[in-house]
């Protein structure tokens, strides 16, 4: 059987242009709107989670407005950004690039307007971004204007209901006030009401409806526009009570053609207007360690009503936890945010030479949010905020580009070679305003100046670049491109980098010799590549400056009577300088059967030069005890597969499988601190004054750096028992040793659909294998000491207590860094395709079922975080959702 001939002539979205899939030489994945996860989608990185080997997208939790933490390869820095770059339409986007009222900036793009997504994984398909593509690239392509007179209308609508999965792990109620009777202090014994059982959780928490509905309408006027049109509208509580994020998009698509279809237009407006409120997360604490034994209303006036933790004259107790209902009700966070982003493509195929094109986008990118919290001042809050009640932050972000390049395109047939050259020029502009401004009650005028804070920041990245993509009778393919930038970000001497890359390529199925092969292997491609990246996302604008910030309220001075505010110098550092890194990868496409199976192998390695990270300098060195530097190397290797089959297509029945693997493992080789700085080791992973994560060379990064816990003859955990490691005969910080790291060592996608006529069941999962999860809801909770902090409240104990029976916790033991892997099932779906139902329409429906399951030995909520520290998470909620689409 030949290769699939479609398959082999689709075209590929790459960095300044399109290349058809034969020819690519890099590591490129595509996914297409047809294989999108469906359901309930609030972001467009969910679309494509579990979809393409070597990517890991990790979502911030249940909130409808939560981000997600995209990975591809693992990341490549320590402090500064390891997300990757994502271009919308041609836009490169600023990672976080909307105002932070918006919760997620890539929430404000409508999932249903995207065609598809490609993923840029290595650095010869990465370079041509230069300085912000160290960690990859996702190129979003949306809708397009169809070929049709005659307008095409579809219209869908996704109505779901959200229910709660797990929560901590916590005593019962009846286990506490038996504890506390036995064990407990005569003023623990007085807080226990015989008469009162809350379950805190059932309060806090509730089942959330949402609804997400979408318009779209395409077509062509006259001979030469191509238009598209879409509408769209999400309301979506949370499962935490409050929680709700409303969203109205609406976008614009012109693609006309010119001139003799020698100029052709691409003109894309997209508008977003979200309303969000944003839940008082602490409930979600309050709701696993408030007293079961306390009520919720006081039948009082104090407090609004609500039973707190108060001293004889009614203040609040300093350290007591909030009621989880009055957090949640007493509180007021929102935003309203409006974006609009804008790209204007023409490309002119010159007349006396229609090989050469010239290109020119226009890109702009502008946010505006407002958000607000308010408490009133009768609330507990109140109190532990030093009298705030109200909080005002205006927010505006710009981001303009201007993108020129000339292409040329020749295949000359004396010498069977396709030759395509492309030469250009970026400039890249972004502005930040925000301001703060609060109404506070009883403070000085020193202080109402420090609480009101404005920013107006700017940088600049000007870029020049240019490639080449050189094939020879089909089989043979080179790409080599070199691309400098010019960053604002740093300072003259260090504002300029290079970044090249080439490739190779060599189509082994276009072979005579492999013709024999052919009946059974279709396609066989071998890759090659090497390139030179940067890093210059995830620091401030000005590091390399000395500047001066506003201190903390309390902090003035009384001149003539007037208290005056003061500003304190924060850290800088003038030599700070690109992170570089250098990348091979090796891999091979294939193609069986025809290409009813395809799939891909790719290994790579890696290593990160003068990386970006905040480190501790020697006192009075300079301003602060730690510092942005550029401070050693780090290395990464792995190796990713995927694989994709039909093995069954006929007219009623069709089963497609795929599946990936990514194996993947990350080292920090140099570490150059500062000669007098007090460790060798960076601390990181604060739990309250103690530290569980270190950055070491010779380990992988943000490595748990703990004592290894001693156990009785019972398995038991032995309090304060840790062993003397280095054998000195005391056990103290030099005991402490490197135990595993929260980054997985393999990552698993599969999906699979089976249509039967016109019924499809459809499946997908997920599996981390190797990770590990620091128990911090357990550690700081599993204690007795935790029941109670004053002598006004008591807390619920997590369940591990039962067994340990810790008097005092145990910040740093190894006994809280628990295996987290873990295999999903995200999703589900039953769907049948009704098609023509009458004349004017047809209909498809779908039932799906989202976070179907966990499997896992985590003891925690969920064993799916990636900072590697769990202090309690907003519950990713159980989804079922029915949709119904309409095309007209």
């Amino acid at each position: 059987m030949e290769a699939d001939e479609t398959m082999l002539q689709e075209t590929v979205v790459i960095g300044y242009g399109v290349q058809r899939k034969s020819d690519l030489t890099g590591s490129v994945s595509n996914v297409s709107s047809k294989d999108f996860n469906q359901g309930v989608i609030n972001s467009p990185e969910q679309l494509i989670n579990g979809k393409v080997s070597g990517v890991q997208i990790v979502n911030g939790g249940g909130s409808p407005s939560a981000g997600s933490t995209i990975r591809i390869r693992g990341g490549a820095s320590l402090n500064a950004s390891n997300d990757p770059l994502i271009v919308l339409d041609g836009v490169p986007m600023e990672v976080g690039g909307s105002v932070s009222g918006s919760g997620n900036f890539l929430s404000l793009i409508n999932p249903n307007d995207i065609e598809s997504m490609t993923i840029l994984k290595d650095a010869s398909s990465t370079a041509i971004y230069g300085s912000r593509a160290s960690n990859g690239v996702i190129i979003i392509t949306t809708k397009k204007g169809t070929d049709s007179k005659k307008p095409k209308i579809s219209f869908s609508t996704t109505n779901s209901l959200q229910t709660r999965t797990k929560t901590a792990d916590m005593i019962s109620r009846d286990e506490m006030y038996s504890l506390v009777k036995t064990y407990g202090t005569d003023r623990q014994k007085s807080l226990l009401n015989d008469n009162v059982n809350t379950d805190w959780n059932d309060e806090i928490f509730k089942t959330a409806f949402g609804t997400d509905n979408n318009l779209g309408i395409s077509g062509k006027l006259s001979s030469f526009l191509p238009y598209r049109l879409s509408f769209g509208y999400s309301n979506q509580d949370g499962i935490l009570k409050t929680d709700n994020m409303t969203r109205y998009t609406g976008s614009l698509s012109l693609t006309p053609t010119l001139l003799d279809n020698h100029l052709k237009l691409n003109i894309n407006l997209k508008g977003t207007y979200s309303d969000t409120r944003f839940a008082n997360t602490n409930a979600i604490w309050g709701g696993a360690t408030h007293n079961p034994c306390s009520p919720i209303y006081s039948g009082t006036d104090a407090f609004l009503g609500y039973y707190e933790a108060a001293d004889a004259n009614g203040v609040p107790i300093t350290g007591a936890t909030g009621n989880p209902v009055g957090l949640l009700n007493n509180y007021s966070s929102t935003s309203d945010v409006y974006r609009v982003v804008g790209s204007f493509d023409a490309d002119y195929s010159m007349h006396f030479l229609p090989d050469l094109h010239a290109h020119l986008t226009l890109g702009y990118d502008y946010s505006k949010g407002e958000g607000k919290i308010y408490v009133p001042k009768e609330a507990y809050q109140y109190y532990n905020t030093g009298g705030r009640n109200y909080t005002y932050g205006p927010q505006k972000n710009n981001n303009r580009l201007l993108t020129f390049y000339l292409n040329y395109s020749k295949y000359i047939e004396s010498i069977k070679s396709n030759i395509e050259v492309t030469a250009g020029y970026d400039y890249q502009f972004w502005k930040y305003t925000n301001a703060a401004y609060l109404e506070l009650n009883d403070m000085t005028p020193a202080e109402q100046q420090a609480a009101s804070a404005a920013d107006d920041q700017r940088h600049v990245l000007l870029s020049y670049y240019g490639r080449l993509n050189y094939s020879y009778d089909g089989k043979y393919l080179l790409s080599a491109s070199i691309r400098r930038d010019g960053s604002s970000r740093f300072s003259e001497d260090n504002r300029w980098g290079a970044f090249p890359s080439v490739a190779l390529g060599w189509r082994v199925s276009e072979e005579g010799f492999f013709k024999s092969l052919k009946p059974a292997f279709s396609n066989l491609k071998l890759r090659a590549s090497y390139g030179i990246t940067g890093q210059q996302d995830g620091i401030a604008n000005y590091s390399y400056l000395p500047l001066y910030t506003e201190s903390q309220s309390g902090a003035y001075y009384m001149f003539g009577g007037t208290p005056i505010h003061t500003y304190r110098p924060s850290a800088y550092n003038s030599d700070l300088k690109w992170e570089t890194t250098k990348a091979w990868n090796f891999g091979f496409d294939f193609g069986i059967l025809g290409d009813r199976v395809t799939g891909s192998f790719d290994y790579y390695n890696r290593k990160t030069e003068d990386l970006l990270a905040t480190v501790p300098v020697a006192a009075g060195t300079n301003f602060n005890k730690q510092m942005l530097s550029n401070v050693g190397n780090i290395k990464s290797n792995g190796f990713e597969m995927s694989i994709s089959a039909t093995p069954i297509q006929t007219k009623e029945w069709e089963w497609n499988v795929s599946a990936n693997a990514t194996y993947q493992e990350t080292e920090i080789t140099n570490l150059r601190l500062n000669d007098l700085a007090e460790s060798p080791n960076t601390p990181a992973g604060a739990i309250e004054s103690h530290y569980v994560q270190v950055l070491s060379e010779g380990y992988a990064p943000y490595s748990y750096y703990v004592y290894k816990q001693i156990y009785d003859e019972k398995g038991m955990p032995i309090e304060g028992l840790y062993a003397d490691l280095n054998g000195d005969g005391v056990v103290d910080s030099n005991d402490l040793y490197h135990y595993h790291s929260p980054a997985p060592d393999w990552i698993f996608g599969f999906s699979t659909s089976l249509r039967w006529k016109k019924l499809t069941l459809s499946t997908s999962l997920r599996a981390n294998v190797g990770n590990y999860l620091y128990n911090g809801m357990a550690m700081n909770t599993g204690a007795w000491e935790t029941m109670s902090y004053n002598d006004y409240q008591l807390n619920r104990l997590n369940s591990s207590y039962m067994t340990t029976r810790f008097q005092k916790r145990q910040h740093e033991s190894d006994h809280y860094v628990e295996n987290a892997s873990f295999l999903k099932m995200d999703n589900i779906q039953l769907s049948y395709n009704f098609g023509q139902v009458c004349k004017w329409f047809s209909l498809n429906a779908s039932l799906m079922v989202q976070n179907v399951f966990t499997i896992t030995n985590y003891k925690g909520v969920d064993p799916e975080n990636q900072g590697g520290i769990d202090m309690t998470v907003y519950p990713r909620p159980r989804i079922y959702s029915l949709t119904v689409g309409l095309d007209f």
